[in-house]
């Protein structure tokens, strides 16, 4: 009985150290880039290689342009806590909330819901790496703290299928995160949702409802194999 009992132990203990090694190796690049986002927002004039610039491609044939400036601090498939990642990218200014401009990464007909506060989705008919299928570009944090909205006046709540072209304001970064005393750092959250295949966009939470925005920005943005640099841009 007592041998059982040390068997038992033994391999709990292994579990735990096994599963603690698989949580530290899955969360460490984001803890990493944590870092040197933290150096950015400090100050973002001391790492000028970690800038993007909205309306640029980084190669002369990415589809996309960037869709605001600053540094792409969190990436595709980063772990911020066990069972989550991230779906697309935060891309920080260094500036104050309601400063810096989000633009259409790519042209498409864009929609606000009534209730969106900070976001927007534009439907792209076509996606451009995969002719005849139909994705979803969605923009958020674009609010202040007590929600108060930082899109464009040109999109209202309530806003169906308006067509924009690359480059298009669509508002400016802000902090909101839904919970007024716990306001987000300034930044746009990006990413590229799947089409449910009835013309309506997937469940932007979910990874697996998500696409790899590397390919469509021409820029390593997979955490899976960009380890914990900042990807920087050398067209």
């Amino acid at each position: 009985m007592k041998n059982n009992r040390i068997l038992f132990a033994i391999i709990t203990a292994g579990v735990v150290i096994g599963l603690g090694t698989f949580l530290y190796r899955a969360v460490r690049p984001a803890a990493g880039r944590s870092v040197r986002v933290l150096d950015w927002l400090r100050e973002p004039s001391a790492h000028p290689e970690w800038a993007v610039q909205a309306g640029t491609r980084c190669l002369p044939d990415a589809p996309f342009v960037f869709p605001t400036d600053g540094c792409i601090g969190y990436l595709w498939g980063d772990a911020f806590r066990a069972g989550r990642r991230h779906q697309g990218l935060d891309i920080f200014a260094g500036t104050d909330a309601g400063v810096t401009p989000v633009v259409a990464a790519y042209p498409g007909y864009l929609t606000r819901q009534a209730d969106w506060k900070s976001a927007v989705i534009v439907r792209v008919p076509d996606d451009p790496l995969q002719p005849g299928r139909q994705i979803w570009l969605y923009y958020a944090h674009m609010a202040g703290p007590s929600g108060d909205s930082f899109i464009s006046s040109e999109f209202p709540p309530g806003t169906y299928e308006k067509y924009v072209a690359a480059g298009t304001l669509l508002g400016y970064q802000g902090n909101y995160s839904g919970d007024a005393g716990n306001p987000a750092g300034v930044h746009l959250h990006f990413s590229i949702v799947l089409d449910d295949g009835r013309g309506n966009f997937r469940n932007e939470l979910d990874i697996n409802n998500t696409l790899d925005p590397s390919p469509y920005f021409g820029l390593p943005l997979n955490a899976a194999t960009a380890g914990d640099s900042i990807p920087a841009c050398n067209p």
